[in-house]
């Protein structure tokens, strides 16, 4: 038996949203797998990696993981991948791994995980669960995460939107875009920032997207602090602005941004930011409205 899992990149945040808003994208993480004696990984994508240890690569960790939390013994597979998701851009790469590693795990070893399950145990892994739920619901999502790992989501489908992603040449790291964000907020401060977030969370609900393209623009949790480590920030949310967009910024930590545009405008946005951003990657895309998808292969 052979399995195809398709699981959705994310974006997340969409400014306030900090660590709790995300949203699936229909740029997509693919695996076949084939059960076998021992593991076997092949990446069939020019991005990824052909020179990597099996045992030190993020699926085949996450799987060992969550079969080692259950009392099982992980199985060996061959497992061919291909994927849409430039790593460490901010576009939900590690999630998406996650979030397939732990499907790996599910289906190797017949753990029947329920779609609770599988929010808590990549929530867990990533830390926070904006990009894992966005990549296990598709869809908007709007999450906690209590002290006990327990993750509880508003889930929205249907985000009549059209996106634009820029995406550099640059890696950015979460860790170390986190290192510049401070410890402390004043309370005038922390207030402003909550409420932006709070009006963020209800213009998505109620898809009001000049209202939201507004409050992207109103972070004030993380974007005032790692804008200095993201290539044309500035630059992009002005010249975005000037075509259209309802609002620009950060996807999770950066270094790629996104706009929030009217779908009319698709084709003249995209002309226009590939003109004024050639060193950028310039991606057109919709909010993805399954989350991740497992389908039995036939063999002969």
């Amino acid at each position: 038996m052979t399995w195809r899992i398709v699981v959705p990149g994310s974006t997340a945040n969409l400014g306030p949203g900090f660590d709790s808003i995300g949203l699936g994208l229909s740029l997509y993480l693919e695996l076949t797998v084939t059960p076998q004696d021992t593991w076997e990984i092949i990446h069939l994508s020019e991005q990824l990696p052909q020179q990597f240890i099996i045992k030190e690569h993020l699926i085949y960790c996450i799987a060992k993981q969550i079969a080692e939390q259950y009392g099982k013994e992980l199985p060996g597979c061959k497992l061919e991948m291909t994927s849409e998701l430039p790593f460490a851009r901010g576009l939900g790469s590690s999630a998406a791994a996650i979030v397939a590693g732990i499907e790996v795990a599910n289906l190797l070893c017949d753990l029947q995980l329920t779609t609770q399950d599988r929010l808590n145990l990549s929530s867990q892994i990533e830390g926070h669960p904006d990009n894992a739920t966005a990549s296990v619901l598709g869809g908007l999502t709007i999450s906690a995460m209590d002290a006990n790992g327990i993750v509880d989501t508003f889930h929205v489908n249907n985000v009549d939107a059209s996106f634009v992603v820029f995406i550099p040449n640059v890696e950015l790291k979460t860790s170390e875009a986190r290192g510049v964000l401070p410890d402390n907020f004043s309370r005038t401060y922390a207030v402003e920032a909550s409420a932006n977030a709070n009006m963020l969370a209800a213009a998505l609900m109620a898809r009001d997207f000049k209202r939201v393209g507004h409050y992207m623009e109103q972070d004030r949790f993380h974007e005032p602090f790692r804008a200095q480590l993201v290539v044309n920030y500035e630059d992009i949310r002005i010249a975005a602005k000037q075509a259209g967009a309802y609002g620009t910024a950060l996807s999770g930590a950066g270094p790629t941004m996104i706009s929030i545009i009217p779908s009319t405008i698709e084709d003249s946005f995209v002309a226009k930011m590939e003109e004024c951003f050639p060193h950028h990657r310039i991606v057109l895309t919709k909010a993805d409205e399954q989350g991740i998808q497992v389908t039995t292969i036939a063999t002969v």
